[in-house]
């Protein structure tokens, strides 16, 4: 069975060979003296910064970021300050008592469509990166400034921190109703940057709203909490957004340890771009995100890395003002 890491690695060398074009057609306008700047070529500039890889950082130039967020809402999305609802509003799965029968695994265990959640939304790499223009998928979580979300590692680092990432909350069908986040420091393990262990594949992106200085992304759409060293096995909800999708889909399912350090999701049909999209138990307690094992995982089973005392210093470190 084709997992999505092989998925990803064709796609990889796809992208390279569009990349030596790319750098042919770069150099060809300049010997031309065509006058672009460089980041006006969409896509066709590295879309990767070096950071800090010895401590898994990655500041973002505003003024990158703020091309990203134009990029993003010139003709991808468009903000809507009044979505639609399918006739009624989200309640999630708070509204259901996990620990009593009013709990039970999505039968058959098959990823369905779902409402979109204001807390979680969509990860954007606009440009001609090789990647659909959303990619993965991420959540917001709780924190002091009230402005952090969750993802897996491997969205926005690989082979450098990704620079062209925006978030969009709530997303669907072209819609942005909570508006376009951008980063501004992204937080992964070095154990990440080194050598991509899976039992890192996690995280944390700081972000702000171009246009909007001050307003905090959790006032607009809430924010779920996170815990660490939840005891398993455990009911658990995936969430997230497929590459050739519009909007979210979601299943139920249990969260069972595969080893000491990850955790396995049984559901088919969680296919690429659910990658960062939260595990959430209790209805609003986030205890993993998409990724970790296989990349995460296959057509039957996605994956998480366990949310231990090191996931947990990386949130600490992320969060700290």
């Amino acid at each position: 069975m084709t997992s999505r890491v092989q998925g990803r690695e064709r796609e990889r060398e796809r992208t390279a060979a569009r990349g030596r074009v790319a750098v042919g057609l770069v150099c060809a306008l300049v010997l031309a003296g065509a006058g672009y700047a460089a980041w006006e070529l969409r896509g066709i500039v590295t879309t990767r910064a070096d950071g800090d890889p010895e401590r898994g950082v990655y500041q973002q130039d505003p003024e990158r970021a703020d091309r990203t967020a134009s990029a993003v809402l010139d003709g991808i999305v468009r903000e809507d300050p009044e979505p639609a609802t399918d006739g009624k509003d989200f309640a999630g799965d708070g509204a259901v008592d996990w620990r009593s029968g009013g709990w039970q695994p999505s039968d058959p265990l098959v990823a369905r469509p779902a409402p979109a959640e204001p807390a979680i939304g969509a990860l954007f790499s606009p440009g001609n990166d090789g990647d659909p223009d959303h990619h993965c998928s991420g959540v917001v979580v709780h924190s002091p400034a009230g402005d952090l979300i969750a993802t897996a590692a491997h969205c926005v680092y690989g082979g450098g921190f990704r620079t062209n990432l925006a978030f969009a909350p709530g997303y669907r069908d072209g819609i942005a109703p909570y508006g376009v986040w951008v980063p501004t420091r992204i937080d992964v393990d070095p154990r990440w940057t080194a050598r991509q262990d899976p039992d890192h594949d996690v995280a944390f992106l700081r972000l702000r709203r171009p246009g909007y200085p001050g307003q905090r992304l959790e006032d607009v759409t809430g924010a779920k909490t996170i815990a660490f060293g939840t005891a398993l096995p455990a009911p658990a909800r995936l969430v997230g957004y497929p590459n050739a999708v519009e909007q979210p889909l979601d299943c139920r399912t249990t969260a069972h340890p595969a080893g000491p350090t990850q955790l396995r999701l049984d559901c088919a049909d969680v296919p690429n771009g659910t990658s960062g999209g939260p595990v959430l138990t209790d209805g609003h307690t986030l205890i993993g995100v998409i990724g970790g094992r296989d990349g995460g995982g296959d057509d039957k089973t996605s994956y998480s890395v366990h949310f231990d005392d090191g996931i947990r210093a990386l949130h600490e470190r992320a969060a700290r003002p």
